[in-house]
């Protein structure tokens, strides 16, 4: 990571902070009375081969005793009403400005993976990981749908998992080293810009069907 992308993530995750302090502590007020605790979802991710760190995101899924792998289909069932509110609109992922102010994470880069996958498949996170993890990215915004879409068609988690491996990691990896071989400042507010049209897009869909 450059000095220039740093100090822009700094920025960045300082300004949103202020911007979002209330809205997102009222929110967090009415999660906790609405959802109970935990209000916040602690996940290991991994920064780079062999560095992990906790991903914080809000928590959008019913607690349980064990739980492991990328969320498919299996677990459709355990998202509660204001999760999918949450991930529909990126909601849950505001306590990554924390991640991204801590230097875990930048605004824009590959998503974070599970140490799991990462031990799995050494090489591709190896190329994959040279930039680091970010909220957004090139390949979540054109594979995330049809990442969703497949396994959303899962219906335990042993598919989840083959689903994900053979026909979600690739993809992804390809996309991500394509944003590696071009990434700088100018590419990451595109990208970021793009991020937030497509959440707006998805709001202003969700006005004119009420």
């Amino acid at each position: 990571m450059t000095p220039a992308k740093r100090l822009f993530d700094i920025a960045g995750a300082l300004v949103l902070g202020v911007l979002l302090a209330l809205p997102f502590g009222l929110l967090l007020i009415y999660l906790l009375l609405r959802e109970g605790r935990p209000v916040f979802y602690v996940s290991e991710r991994m920064r780079a081969p062999g560095r992990p760190f906790m991903l914080w995101k809000l928590r959008t899924m019913r607690v349980v005793e064990a739980d492991s792998g990328v969320s498919g289909g299996d677990k459709a069932d355990r998202v509660t009403p204001m999760g999918k509110w949450l991930r529909k609109y990126r909601a849950d992922e505001i306590p990554q400005l924390w991640n991204v102010l801590k230097g875990d994470m930048s605004f824009v880069g590959p998503r974070p993976p599970l140490r799991s996958y990462v031990e799995r498949f050494p090489e591709i996170y190896a190329r994959v990981l040279t930039s680091r993890p970010g909220v957004t990215g090139l390949a979540t915004l054109h594979f995330h749908k049809r990442e969703e879409q497949l396994l959303r068609a899962c219906v335990t988690a042993e598919q989840t998992d083959e689903v994900y491996v053979r026909r979600c990691i690739p993809r992804k990896a390809h996309l991500d080293e394509i944003y590696s071989k071009h990434r700088n400042i100018c590419t990451d507010v595109k990208l970021m810009v793009d991020t937030v049209r497509g959440v707006t897009r998805r709001e202003q869909k969700g006005v004119k069907v009420d």
